[in-house]
């Protein structure tokens, strides 16, 4: 495992960072307009296109380390704009590993190329009853008649539901896992009103509900015996907030450390206080573990994917639970100045507590590690 960044992934990071910072400069990337967030969405994909970004981990980029270059990335996306690579994330990651690991053929020829030339918005429907599906069975579903099929249920905490183009609904068809890839605008499909949420406001969340949505039946991804869609799912989106909680944990310091640079106490620096010193050095080493974990996390996935499940757990505890950490030393750091709406240490600590209830939560990650840890889980 080499964890060196190439100068080709530097030169990525460099080239994404200059580019979204104009992008962010030209608009608030965090806006909670929907409108504005499909456009923001939009501008940012467009920009995405042009790098090779968007075919991380979804096909083989030449002098690129697949999931691990992600990774790194990531890391830059959500250091400028923690909501827009939820959504990007969402979109290009989650959607885009169900087509290419279950999709058809002819499926993945009519929706990969728009994914990855950024004109196509996915968004994963899978939780129902609450975030939580670890220890309730989907109901979602439904069943084919001939050509089409019609699919009932409910599902909650739908990240990008407001501006998707396509949904991809986890549920059962014939007694069996399968995905439904239902389109927007489909007669029973209904989206309910945005969520109101304290973080990632500039990412669009809401319920949906299906009634009798009727589909074309190779819409249907039937899932392959042996393989467990919502394991598989749930690592997805783990992985997606494990790249998220690098980039807060980046901007945390960085504003940390760039305030007890600039500003003064007592007559010197605050830097000057051996205290402000601890708390940096506490939160960088926390920041760079976290970038290994994740690292070594992205390379296990691909080259050793019988370890992957348990290890992204792990990655995704540690990592949410640092970035919490991360960005509460932040905020006594900076004091008044922190707490002011619109800094950005303001913003990522309203956002680091999501990461921790989202995809496998922290309490239920532990269960897992723990049966891991003792043989009880394959």
């Amino acid at each position: 495992m080499n964890y060196e960044i190439s100068e080709k992934e530097f030169t990525l990071n460099i080239d994404l960072h200059q580019r979204l910072t104009l992008l962010a400069k030209e608009g608030d990337l965090e806006v909670a307009d929907t409108k504005q967030v499909r456009a923001n969405l939009e501008k940012t994909l467009a920009v995405l296109a042009d790098t090779p970004y968007l075919k991380f981990g979804l096909e083989a980029v030449p002098g690129f380390n697949g999931l691990a270059s992600l990774m790194v990335a990531v890391e830059v996306v959500a250091d400028i704009s923690p909501s827009i690579c939820l959504s990007v994330e969402t979109s290009t990651r989650v959607f885009g590993k169900i087509l290419t690991q279950w999709g058809t053929p002819a499926i993945k020829e009519k929706m990969l190329p728009p994914l990855l030339a950024g004109k196509l918005i996915g968004a994963l429907a899978l939780s129902e009853e609450s975030m939580n599906v670890e220890n309730a069975p989907l109901t979602a579903g439904g069943a084919v008649n001939g050509d089409t099929a019609e699919i009932s249920g409910k599902k909650q905490y739908v990240i990008n539901a407001p501006v998707a183009d396509w949904f991809a609904v986890a549920g059962v068809a014939e007694g069996k896992s399968a995905v439904f890839l239902v389109k927007a605008g489909t007669p029973g499909l209904t989206v309910g009103p945005r969520k109101n949420t304290p973080g990632f406001q500039g990412a669009a969340i809401a319920d949906i509900t299906l009634e009798n949505c009727a589909i074309p039946a190779d819409q249907i991804l039937m899932i392959p015996d042996g393989q467990n869609m919502l394991q598989t799912l749930r690592m997805w989106e783990n992985q997606v907030l494990i790249g998220a909680s690098l980039g807060l944990m980046k901007t945390a310091f960085d504003g940390a450390r760039n305030h007890a640079k600039t500003h003064r106490s007592g007559g010197k620096p605050v830097i000057a206080f051996q205290e402000v010193g601890f708390k940096l050095s506490d939160m960088l080493t926390l920041f760079q573990t976290s970038q290994l974990f994740a690292f070594r996390t992205a390379w296990t996935t691909e080259n050793v994917p019988a370890d992957a499940e348990s290890l992204t757990l792990c990655a995704k505890v540690f990592c949410s639970e640092s970035a919490e950490q991360v960005a509460g030393e932040a905020m006594r750091i900076l004091g008044g100045a922190g707490y002011e709406t619109g800094n950005p240490v303001e913003r990522a600590s309203r956002c680091v507590k999501f990461l921790q209830i989202a995809g496998t939560s922290t309490e239920i990650a532990r269960v897992k590690i723990g049966d891991a840890a003792l043989g009880l889980r394959n």
